[in-house]
Order: C-alpha cells, then sequence, then structure tokens
C-alpha cells in the first residue's frame, strides 16, 4: 500500500500480468471465466461512513464470497496496525481470517477494494493456482482481481496529488488499467463509469490504449503499416534458405523454419496471450484453442 509515499507508473510487470492472464483461463477454462462477465456492482460493496464498521465490512466480505462463487467459505474480518493494507491467513476452510489495516476505520470506502484482493487470495488457493515467489503471486492475485470482476475497486482507490497519494495493490495504476481494458474488450463492459477517482480514469486510458496495442501487432490483419513492414522483411529472411539463422528476436512473433513443413509463425494471442502457431500463407483466419477468440491475420 502506497500511503502518502512515491506511485510506481508505467508496465514493469507486464509479461507476469500476460502470463497471469494465461495461468487463469488454463486453470477455469473458457466456460468458468465467461461466468464472470458482471462485475462487481458500486451499490454491493458501497460502504458509508455512517455504516457500523464490522457489520459493513462483513456484508461487503460476504458479497465478494458471492461474487467468487465461494458459499462456504466464511470472512472473518479484523483490524489492527500493519504496514501492508491487509492480509489473509490460507488455512484449510471454511473460515478465513481476514485483516485490515487501521487506515481503513476512517477510510472506509476502500474496504472494498482491500477486501477484493484478499478474498481472492481465497480462491487461488482453492484452485491451487499459485506463482513462485510472493512478488509474481501477488501480481497473479491483482490480475486475478481485475479480470474476474472486482479489480476496479483497486484501481479506484488509486489517488494522488502534489500532496498525498494512495494505492492499493502491486500493480501500477496503469497496469490495472490494461487488465481492466483487456476484460471491458472481452465482455463489452465499461467500468469507467463507476471511477470516483479522476486518477484511475486516466490511468484506464492508458491502460486500454496499450492492450489495444496488442491487437495490433503482425501478423493480424489489424497490424499498421510500419509493423506490416518490419513482419513482410523478417518473412522473406525467414524464407531465405541461404539466411544465417538468427536468434528469435524479442518481439510479437517468432518463425519455425520450414524444412520439408510449411513456414509457420507463432504469436501470442491478444486475449489470452497463449502463444499460436500458423502456417505462412497470406491470409488465415485462427481460432485460440484457449480462449476461443477468431483472429483474422495476413501471414
Amino acid at each position: 500500500m502506497a500511503n502518502g509515499g512515491p506511485v510506481e507508473h508505467g508496465y514493469p510487470h507486464l509479461e507476469t500480468v500476460r502470463a497471469a492472464v494465461t495461468a487463469l483461463y488454463k486453470r477455469l477454462s473458457y466456460d468458468t471465466v465467461q461466468t464472470f462477465s458482471a462485475s462487481v456492482a458500486p451499490a454491493d460493496v458501497a460502504f458509508c461512513d455512517t455504516d457500523d464498521l464490522y457489520l459493513g465490512t462483513q456484508r461487503v466480505a460476504r458479497e465478494l464470497v458471492r461474487h467468487y462463487r465461494l458459499p462456504d467459505a466464511r470472512m472473518i474480518v479484523s483490524f489492527r496496525e500493519m504496514t501492508h493494507a491487509a492480509s489473509v491467513e490460507l488455512a484449510a476452510g471454511p473460515e478465513y481470517f481476514i485483516e485490515l489495516n487501521d487506515r481503513f476505520r476512517t477510510h472506509r470506502r476502500d474496504i472494498g477494494a482491500a477486501l477484493a484482493h484478499e478474498v481472492m487470495h481465497v480462491y487461488l488457493h482453492r484452485l491451487d493456482l499459485s506463482f513462485p515467489g510472493t512478488r509474481d503471486n501477488e501480481i497473479l492475485t491483482d490480475t486475478a482481481t481485475t479480470y474476474l470482476g472486482a479489480g476496479w475497486l483497486l484501481l479506484d482507490a488509486y489517488r494522488e496529488d502534489s500532496a498525498s497519494s494512495q494505492k492499493l495493490g502491486y500493480l501500477t495504476p496503469e497496469e490495472f488499467g490494461y487488465v481492466l481494458a483487456k476484460r471491458a474488450l472481452v465482455f463489452g463492459e465499461d467500468p469507467s463509469v463507476w471511477f470516483t477517482s479522476p486518477q484511475a480514469y486516466t490511468a484506464y486510458v492508458k491502460g486500454m490504449a496499450r492492450a489495444r496495442r496488442d491487437e495490433q501487432q503482425p501478423p493480424l490483419t489489424a497490424a499498421g503499416w510500419a509493423g506490416r513492414r518490419r513482419y513482410a522483411r523478417d518473412r522473406r529472411h525467414a524464407q531465405d534458405p541461404r539466411a544465417v539463422p538468427v536468434p528469435p528476436a524479442e518481439g510479437p512473433y517468432s518463425f519455425t523454419p520450414g524444412g520439408r513443413e510449411p513456414l509457420r509463425v507463432s504469436f501470442p494471442c491478444p486475449t489470452c496471450h497463449q502463444w499460436i502457431r500458423v502456417p505462412v500463407r497470406g491470409r488465415v483466419r485462427a481460432r485460440c484453442g484457449l480462449c476461443r477468440t477468431v483472429l483474422e491475420c495476413d501471414t
């Protein structure tokens, strides 16, 4: 939790975020991801200063349990002084003990954001889905929270001005915006209407621009002129039997030498980031086997 300190910006965790989206589709399946088409509604997690602190917190926790479809899980929430925003004890259940930072006693509108992340820890724990290392596992949790419909709360908790700052979660504001945009493109949802923080809206707009770029990389037909020109040059090199093999560049695609088989190009699905391999033969329509996205390609 950034509380008055500097807030990191940009996309330093982007590759881990993309890996987290792929892992979600692999572990949950396309059909299960589709059941999260509706985000947590603002009215369901609203917290007024006149609400009883403990009753209100338990109400919001129950709503998040319902959203994540954990009907046999009970969240016992308390408050104490701590460095982080919150923590959860991942036991066998059905009761899970969540501790929230004492700061939330007086910043109640952000309790939903903190609980969204902690209840997702329980959800992933039950799925037995995790990444090695604390940092990557927390990024997985933030990404899953956002992609499955509760992470707009985390982004809306981001506020920053010349005198103060607050941000929850491990992703940067722009990375939260990126994952929210990925979700919005899949489900046709506009989470920006729920933001109370102007800085959150700005981060979402930047994240959407970055997400759109994923859909405009060659060999997709939506690629721009510069990308198509670079792709044509790389394809000629890959097709030349006399060309000296070069290590694949760290970029949006790579070629598999043909030999007796036709030349193929591999690239990440712009929706779930699972790598897809198709033959190099002009216009091709490909379907991602993981998220079922149909892709128009010009290989």
